[in-house]
This record gives structure tokens, sequence and C-alpha cells, in this order.
């Protein structure tokens, strides 16, 4: 064998980085926001929901397009009836039912950044504990993972952990920055400021 390779190693392609081929099929999305392929179940976002997609199946992951757009991205399962979530498909669905959050397959488990769960903990023992972290989770799909996670972590440095709180920081970094005070040169400075006197303008039309 190593005598074959080195008889055809002047004629072989240099190594032009991975091969990113894929194996394409149309699929319907469930009722759950999940897509069926080669006998296992991956989530996609709720906004997929109701329209076809295509599965791209890449030799170590699966990804899901629809009108060209990536709806879910996961790695590859190669067992059977396996289900794989991501628990930011759902979140949007958590406005209509917030206990999911505690019961719901998708969110078992779930690992969230150090500051969020921190808050999602203190909720634990409030009645509308679950509203308000679907608000902050909400927030992520605008502002960003790292944006809330910024607010949650101020938010606990000054002892509160309400959303209302968190929600209010976020919008204070959305602010535009005060405009820069730009300082006049002396020599640009008005000797003569302007008054607003239209007598003067009558003058000028009197004037021969």
């Amino acid at each position: 064998m190593w005598q074959a390779f080195e008889a055809e190693r002047a004629a072989l392609l240099p190594y032009a980085g991975r091969f990113d081929g894929f194996h394409a099929v149309p699929a319907a999305v469930s009722s759950t926001c999940l897509v069926r392929f080669d006998n296992n179940r991956y989530s996609v976002t709720a906004s997929a929901l109701g329209r076809p997609v295509e599965v791209r199946a890449y030799a170590e992951r699966v990804e899901i397009r629809q009108d060209g757009r990536i709806v879910g991205e996961h790695a590859r399962g190669f067992g059977r009836n396996q289900t794989v979530f991501d628990p930011w498909h759902y979140v949007p669905v958590l406005a209509r039912k917030p206990g999911a959050l505690r019961n719901g397959a998708p969110f078992k488990g779930w690992v969230l950044p150090a500051a969020l769960d921190r808050i999602r903990r203190k909720f634990a023992g409030s009645a509308d504990g679950d509203r308000q972290m679907v608000e902050i989770l909400t927030a992520v799909l605008r502002d960003g993972l790292s944006a809330v996670e910024a607010a949650c972590a101020e938010a606990l440095r000054e002892g509160v952990h309400s959303a209302d709180v968190v929600l209010n920081i976020l919008a204070r970094q959305r602010e535009p920055a005060a405009p820069v005070t730009i300082l006049t040169p002396e020599s640009l400075r008005l000797r003569h400021e302007p008054v607003a006197d239209c007598a003067r303008y009558d003058s000028l039309r009197r004037a021969p």
C-alpha cells in the first residue's frame, strides 16, 4: 500500500479543507416545531411552523432551511427515535404558556449563562416568576444573549432581579449616545449675534 501511495503521490491534489457536501430532502414541520429526518426529530424556530422546509444533512450536522434562511441547526444524531431540541426555538411560544418553562420537554436540563441562571433560581419561589423569566428570555431574541446576560449581572449587583429592572437596563443601553459638544473656536465666534427684528427688513424695502 505504501509503494502504491508513493507511486501516486505526485498526482495527488493538495488538501483544500473539509468536504462540506450534504444530502438535501424536503420535510414538513410538525405542530410541535419538529422536523423528522432519518428516524430522528429536530426542532426549528416557531416562526417556521406551517410551511415546508429543506433538510440539509451533512456528515456531522443537520441544517434546516426555509426560504433560504436557517431555521434550525443541530449536531446530527445517528440513533433512532431521538428528539433534539434547541430551547431558544420555543421561547416565542412561552409568551402564551409561561408554565412550560418549568415542565416543557425542550427546557428540561437547559443550561443558561450564569447571571440568567441565578435570576431563574430567584424567580423559582415567586408567584409570577415564570412570566418574568419569559420576559427576560424573550428580550434575548431582540437584544442578544450577551446584552441580556450583562443586564442580568448588573441587576444582581444592585440587589434586584425583577424583569422590569432588567428590561429597563436594556432599554437604557439601546438609547443613542449623547451628541458630542463641539467647542467653537474663538476665531469663528460671532461678534454680533443675529437679532430677530422685522423693522430692519422694512427699512430695506423703503430704501431707494
